[in-house]
């Protein structure tokens, strides 16, 4: 694998963060400086600032995110992270993001190549989504947003959209841009009060309050794999 997916792996860094270690000259591969297209294989002996790294043990955490909470592993503002509430070895870091005010499915790993495919549109991962939203949609808006919406951004994907209550709807979707979910129900007049994710990819939250966090079964992570 390349030096800074390696490095992340071992949980030194992030990949951006592993990039400015390398550049730095702080990272050496059997005792040479590595470099940015550096390939680590298992034989290989990984050192930063002369002490040896090792990859960590593959994770994989599901986390019911509970409001307030900010989707990044550190915040300038010191608002809490996602990352303060699960262990902190081995280091995982979300895939994807939910806004702080939006709480539900999170997953966390540090497999760094199967985050980066979820997180691709290409793969469509299906998320769902259960929206509070300010009046009553009526039939036209669900039926809009089954179609596509037009937002700045270009139009949506056609939704799966179903009603829950005279003010509150289920939105599964397969992209994964910022602020789509209230973006498409403001598009149809009716802007978000409380937005909760239930889904990701399969995997729901029974049995986890907010706050709370499961390792993943190997099925489903098989699971993840075959999404990809």
């Amino acid at each position: 694998m390349r030096l800074n997916a390696y490095l992340a792996r071992a949980g030194v860094a992030s990949r951006r963060g592993a990039d400015e270690l390398i550049k730095a000259g702080r990272v050496t591969v059997n005792g040479e400086p590595g470099q940015l297209n550096t390939f680590v294989q298992s034989r290989d002996r990984v050192a930063v600032d002369g002490e040896p790294v090792a990859l960590q043990k593959l994770t994989y955490l599901l986390l019911h995110k509970p409001a307030g909470v900010v989707t990044t592993a550190r915040d300038p503002q010191r608002r809490p992270t996602v990352v303060e509430l699960v262990p902190a070895e081995p280091r995982v870091v979300p895939v994807g993001r939910l806004d702080a005010y939006t709480t539900g499915a999170l997953l966390l790993t540090n497999d760094g190549q199967l985050a980066h495919r979820l997180a691709h549109p290409r793969y469509g991962v299906e998320k769902t989504y259960e929206a509070t939203v300010e009046g009553k949609p009526d039939d036209v808006a669900l039926q809009a947003l089954r179609d596509g919406i037009e937002l700045d951004d270009g139009p949506t994907a056609p939704a799966r959209v179903r009603r829950l209550g005279p003010n509150r709807i289920e939105l599964t979707i397969h992209e994964g841009r910022n602020h789509q979910v209230r973006r498409m129900l403001e598009a149809v007049g009716h802007p978000v009060t409380r937005l909760h994710r239930s889904a990701y990819a399969g995997l729901t939250l029974e049995g986890l309050e907010p706050g709370q966090w499961r390792e993943l079964e190997p099925s489903e992570v098989d699971q993840l794999r075959r999404s990809e």
